[in-house]
């Protein structure tokens, strides 16, 4: 029995490993059913037995891990212990996310107060401190990986591999050196954007309710551009999704290292600003990077007639114009909206984001020619894999961490050798993670990762 499946063993139990190892396409037709070929799910099946497969963005709920949400159970969520097992994904990066909390449990979200930054930064730390508790509660299972060979080496121990990222550069207010901090804790990827712009830069998708303007600084701000420089300087990886198309120019023209679009699709299947345009994704194959490709319906499928209807029965009860495009749809952010009222705007996106929860889910299909889109634009080398699980993402036949096999499966199908899927599934990221932190300078706070993390209570 080889490592991988021995350690397999101590938290699967025998039947479970047996049907893995002797016969492990039944077992997964047990647990999903796509109707490909036999032939075809014996050799996803077989890919899985030794290929390196990782999901660039998942992200955790506030209270993951606490009564009904337990790692080690399998829950309603997309992402636990036993769906990690029965999909047979390596590791995934886990997001250090803060976003204030702009609800309060009334139904109605408010404009950001100064108390905002605190609650963020607060929602990181929880987050940090859930992530490093798996690592202390299940060590025989859950690792955090610092570097690439940290990586390979803990994949090969069979254990679940967790890479450090951080999304929105919000919490951090205008303290650049949160950057040192975060790095020396394991953090290996930095975004600097989410919803709506930040001090760093601005965001593909402003809100004018919370103030925002389009383009608000050009791009990037002072203590954005010192932020590549000093990312780069840490061997910290640029994730660029969520920017506007001037910020991602500008971090393109700074970093000497290869950036990664950790959660993006192409703009050429849905015209919205979220999704990337082919020259967006040129300049990240330019600078040696990966667009890992993400399963999330509403950016790899247009709208349905139907929810478009309902969307703009909703915009005249609200006296809004009709749906111009889909981007209107994604997000209330006509500037006529920056004028109401909190309770008005609260209602209006609750109904919003309700009619979109309706919307049909795209399909695995649906995902992966997204794949073969960016593929025939920036080649089989700069093209990875993310789900956006838990903010989201999922789509028919791939919609949480035990369904991974799918995704091979449809790969095969459309006659992607085994070398090329092993590039999409985390060899393409590996590689460019390695080139980040080739061309970091040394910085003494990395060195000391791997003790501050242990350290975590």
């Amino acid at each position: 029995m080889n490592i991988r499946l021995r350690n397999k063993a101590l938290y699967l139990g025998l039947p479970l490993l047996l049907a893995l190892g002797g016969g492990g396409y039944l077992a997964w037709d047990h647990w999903s059913n796509r109707g490909y070929p036999a032939e075809v799910t014996q050799q996803a099946d077989a890919l899985h037995e030794y290929m390196l497969t990782f999901d660039s963005h998942i992200s955790l709920p506030l209270d993951y891990a606490s009564a009904g949400n337990e790692f080690d159970k399998d829950g309603a969520g997309q992402f636990d212990l036993v769906k990690l097992n029965r999909g047979r994904l390596s590791g995934a990066a886990l997001n250090l996310f803060g976003w204030p909390e702009m609800w309060n449990g009334d139904n109605a979200p408010h404009k950001p107060t100064a108390a905002f930054v605190d609650e963020a930064r607060h929602q990181q730390e929880v987050r940090y401190r859930i992530i490093t508790g798996l690592v202390r509660d299940f060590p025989n299972q859950v690792a955090i990986a610092y570097s690439p060979d940290d990586f390979r080496r803990l994949h090969g121990e069979g254990k679940f591999v967790i890479f450090l990222s951080m999304l929105n550069a919000y919490p951090l207010g205008n303290d650049i050196n949160l950057l040192d901090t975060w790095a020396a804790r394991g953090m290996r990827m930095f975004g600097f954007s989410y919803i709506g712009n930040n001090a760093w830069a601005d965001s593909s998708r402003p809100m004018p309710f919370f103030n925002d303007t389009p383009n608000a600084l050009g791009g990037l701000s002072a203590i954005g551009k010192q932020a590549v420089q000093r990312l780069n300087d840490l061997g910290v990886i640029i994730d660029v999704s969520q920017m506007s198309t001037p910020a991602l120019e500008q971090v393109a023209q700074l970093s000497r290292a290869p950036l990664v679009a950790s959660h993006s699709a192409p703009r050429a299947l849905v015209d919205i600003p979220r999704n990337l345009s082919d020259r967006e994704l040129q300049l990240i194959k330019d600078s040696g990077g990966v667009v890992q490709v993400v399963a999330f319906s509403q950016y790899l499928k247009p709208l349905t007639q139907g929810t478009r209807d309902k969307l703009n029965a909703l915009r005249q009860r609200f006296d809004l114009p009709p749906l111009q495009d889909l981007a209107m749809a994604l997000m209330p952010g006509d500037p006529i909206i920056a004028g109401w009222p909190e309770q008005r705007f609260g209602e209006y996106a609750g109904a919003l984001y309700g009619i979109l929860e309706d919307e049909p889910k795209a399909t695995l299909q649906d995902f992966v020619a997204a794949i073969d889109y960016t593929v025939a634009k920036v080649g089989i080398d700069h093209v990875g894999i993310s789900s956006d699980f838990n903010e989201g993402g999922g789509v028919q036949g791939w919609d949480n961490v035990g369904e991974v096999r799918n995704v091979t499966a449809e790969l095969i199908a459309r006659g992607y050798s085994e070398a090329d899927i092993a590039k999409l599934w985390g060899g393409n990221f590996m590689r460019v993670w390695a080139q980040v932190q080739k061309a970091a300078q040394p910085v003494a706070s990395l060195q000391s990762a791997s003790s501050v993390v242990e350290a975590q209570p």
